[in-house]
């Protein structure tokens, strides 16, 4: 019986733990965590009406995705990413996905590629209520499993590593900009040349796509270096 309760309260802590990563990742979009700050554990588990431990457990996972780095005896730091950063990013990310996406667009069936198309209409969705959450959630999803269709899940696992490496900040001004809806909707519409079998357009299109998520990542990054931020969520 001592097991069994044993097995529920991990499962509880678990549970408290992705709760408190999620709400990490979401003020990390809207801005409110902002690069270089150091912020505390135990600051950040008041902020949430938490104790320090599922807290410091989720910075830590954070850590593992390259969102934030631990300093000792403070805290955790977000990291910050240069100007070179996102241009590597995007290089690897481009040599990756381009010519995957053609090869693609050659081999898989109408049916694979439309069974996508529901994430693709989630983007949009998302984007146009403003759910900043359901639109990465929904973005990841849709870029991960069309690169599944090529049958490499080592692809597949670099791509998804580059993504979280490679996010934006202060992803609620876009929002507000209505800039992430025509970012959504180029979604449908690689899904679309995909369909119609042409390769070519479908790595242009690609090629295109990623240039303008690289262009919001330096409008996001120029943004946040000149105003200062109007809340520090839990800095110390």
């Amino acid at each position: 019986m001592s097991e069994l309760k044993s097995r529920k309260l991990i499962s509880v802590q678990e549970h408290l733990r992705d709760q408190v990563a999620n709400a990490l990742r979401a003020a990390l979009i809207a801005g409110e965590l902002q690069p270089g700050v150091i912020y505390s554990a135990p600051t950040l588990a008041a902020e949430y009406g938490v104790s320090a431990t599922p807290v410091r457990e989720a910075m830590l996972d954070l850590a593992r995705e390259g969102l934030v780095e631990a300093v000792r005896n403070k805290g955790f730091r977000v990291t910050e990413l240069s100007e070179r950063d996102l241009d590597e990013y995007t290089e690897i990310r481009a040599l990756i996905e381009i010519p995957t996406i053609g090869r693609v667009t050659r081999t898989a069936s109408r049916e694979q590629l439309e069974a996508v198309r529901p994430v693709a209409e989630e983007i949009v969705a998302a984007a146009q209520r403003g759910d900043l959450i359901g639109y990465l959630e929904s973005d990841r999803r849709f870029h991960l499993d069309l690169l599944a269709l090529a049958g490499n899940a080592r692809l597949v696992e670099t791509v998804a590593d580059l993504r979280k490496r490679s996010r934006l900040y202060g992803l609620t001004d876009l929002s507000q900009e209505g800039a992430l809806v025509g970012s959504a909707q180029e979604h449908t519409a690689l899904l679309d040349i995909m369909i119609e079998g042409d390769a070519e357009a479908a790595e242009e299109h690609m090629r295109r796509h990623l240039a303008h998520v690289r262009t919001l990542w330096a409008a996001r990054k120029r943004e946040a270096e000149r105003a200062a931020p109007s809340r520090k969520l839990g800095a110390r």
